[in-house]
């Protein structure tokens, strides 16, 4: 689907290591086709434990599993938004992504120096966060000084327009994000076209020590910042970046063993890759058979037709029907003949919205 999420935050905060982790998990390029990857992006699976058990069921030749970009965008200094550092380029590389991870520090080392002078998570965020309304406010303000003349010679999708963009100013003013606002499909519609910084969803990524990382909510950080996600419907996930780009290396068999040894059940970077996932609105299906088992990225409510598109444009033109079952029912029956002797194979046609988990085989003619 190319979506992608950016890496920010403030220098030393952990945000390189979580990258150059991300890029040693990085899926190989032939896994990842019609994609030239550039230095600051990794192209990672999304993990699913699904894929796992179909592979185990179907014994493919070939397993492709769905895959999330990430895009390192350089560190942050207080004053962006005027063009301290490196400013409007900073800003800029935000506004080229779909959501927005933000790294923010939640340990103290005294040999890693903080720009700031000190340890302090929600200022850190508030830095940040200060900053993309600014760059948005100003981006408002230029926008309305070119509706305001429509709106009052009443045209109307200009006035619709101005409405929307003074009740954004408003939230803005009180250095509220826009993603904070409740909007109609019309106006999130209208909002697309802005490419506002602060209408994107966040996830705060709070970086801990190798100690705090077995329970985090110990951290007097991590508490702060968990405290802050909530009251504006964010997620937060703690992770040890040291802890992943060590986990990074080892195949499968060692990770768990290592997560095990430490009590912890799941990455830092698979809640960071699967949160980053969900939030923006993507499941997946899946085609399964003896050549290859694959996972599919679709947007949340598509229809039949336009997910027989994302794996070719002629399934999409062609489109006759898709044969279609769950993957609790693949799970349940372990082959499709018992599938169909069951009548849980079922038809679908153009209307079919089709679900998180579907396993589809599409019918076409061109």
């Amino acid at each position: 689907m190319g979506l992608t999420a950016g890496i920010v935050g403030l220098p030393n905060v952990g945000k390189s290591t979580l990258f150059n982790a991300i890029t040693q998990s990085q899926v190989e390029a032939a896994n990842y086709p019609f994609a030239t990857i550039n230095p600051n992006v990794g192209v990672v699976e999304v993990p699913d434990e699904r894929m796992d058990a179909l592979c185990e069921l179907f014994n493919p030749r070939k397993r492709i599993y769905t895959t999330f970009e990430f895009t390192d965008i350089a560190g942050l200094v207080k004053g962006a938004s005027k063009g301290e550092g490196l400013g409007n380029k900073f800003l800029s590389h935000i506004r080229q992504t779909d959501a927005i991870c933000e790294v923010v520090r939640c340990f103290d080392n005294d040999d890693i120096t903080h720009v700031e002078g000190s340890v302090d998570a929600l200022r850190d965020i508030e830095i940040i966060n200060l900053e993309l309304v600014f760059a948005d406010l100003q981006s408002i303000e230029n926008r309305l000084s070119k509706v305001e003349r429509k709106a009052q010679a009443k045209e109307k999708d200009a006035q619709i327009e101005y409405a929307l963009l003074i009740r954004i100013k408003k939230a803005l003013d009180e250095g509220k994000p826009i993603r904070s606002l409740t909007l109609n499909k019309n106006e999130l519609k209208l909002l697309d076209s802005f490419q506002l910084l602060t209408s994107k969803p966040i996830i705060y990524v709070a970086n801990m020590s190798e100690d705090d990382i077995g329970n985090p909510d110990l951290n007097e950080h991590y508490q702060k910042v968990k405290i802050y996600a909530e009251q504006e419907n964010s997620l937060v996930i703690p992770i040890c970046a040291q802890i992943e780009m060590e986990l990074s290396s080892m195949d499968k068999k060692e990770r768990k063993i290592f997560l095990s040894e430490l009590g912890i059940h799941e990455s830092g970077l698979d809640k960071v890759i699967r949160s980053a996932y969900y939030l923006l609105g993507l499941k997946t299906f899946f085609t399964v058979g003896e050549p290859e088992v694959r996972a599919w990225t679709f947007k949340d409510g598509m229809l039949a037709p336009e997910c027989a598109g994302i794996i070719h444009t002629d399934f999409e033109r062609g489109f006759i029907r898709a044969e279609t079952y769950t993957y609790d029912d693949i799970m349940l029956y372990r082959n499709e003949a018992a599938i169909k002797q069951a009548g849980k194979l079922r038809l679908e046609g153009k209307e079919y919205v089709v679900k998180d988990g579907d396993i589809m085989h599409f019918l076409f003619n061109v």
